[in-house]
């Protein structure tokens, strides 16, 4: 699959959407493929959530990182519900995927795929397209290990994959792959989904596959 048909596949997944803070995530399965996609915002509670952005602790645990509230708020009303299908023996590889708000879930479901999942960490991939920062502060080593899987694309000058601002702390994790270079679109219009499909279709035959 390439980058293109998972961001298209990304767009149109029939979501979940809970009631606990308005989280929506689908997972399918393919063969021994888990694949996790998580959505853009689509409402008033998301909108909350993305501008709640004091960091907080990830998780009681031995390595103490730091993470945007709002999205880890979001992202732990998801996690029970993606629980069975990540433990499960007969997943081999998992591929997670969000736009915008939902790119956000999809890099800290990634985490939790490699930390639930250490015996699949090398076939763990995730793609964050349109990826706000959701780390804040210094990474522990083994925990920055955890991304090596995970990519956030950022197209032109996408403004949302520069908040929160660096001055306050945050950061991207994991790789950063920057494509529509040469592209005119302005800060606002990067993010929108039609130039990303568009810069990517761009692209398509030279990323190779998401593998």
């Amino acid at each position: 699959m390439t980058l293109l048909k998972l961001f298209e596949r990304t767009l149109s997944a029939p979501y979940i959407q809970l009631e606990e803070n308005a989280a929506s995530y689908r997972a399918e399965r393919r063969g021994s493929t888990l694949y996790l996609f998580f959505e853009k915002s689509n409402g008033l509670t998301d909108w909350r959530n993305n501008l709640d952005f004091p960091a907080r602790p990830y998780r009681d645990m031995d390595d103490l990182w730091f993470v945007h509230r709002g999205f880890l708020r979001v992202f732990k009303a998801v996690e029970p519900k993606i629980a069975e299908e990540v433990a499960d023996g007969r997943v081999r590889k998992i591929v997670l995927s969000g736009y915008s708000h939902g790119a956000a879930l999809a890099l800290l479901a990634h985490e939790y795929c490699v930390f639930r999942r250490p015996d699949l960490a090398a076939k763990i991939r995730g793609f964050g397209f349109g990826c706000p920062r959701v780390v804040w502060g210094p990474v522990p080593r083994r925990v920055r290990a955890r991304f090596l899987g995970f990519t956030a694309v950022r197209n032109c000058r996408d403004l949302v994959t520069h908040l929160p601002p660096a001055v306050m702390g945050y950061r991207h994790v994991g790789n950063l792959l920057e494509i529509g270079m040469g592209r005119r679109d302005g800060p606002v219009a990067s993010h929108r989904a039609e130039n990303y499909l568009e810069a990517l279709a761009a692209r398509e035959g030279t990323d190779g596959l998401v593998r």
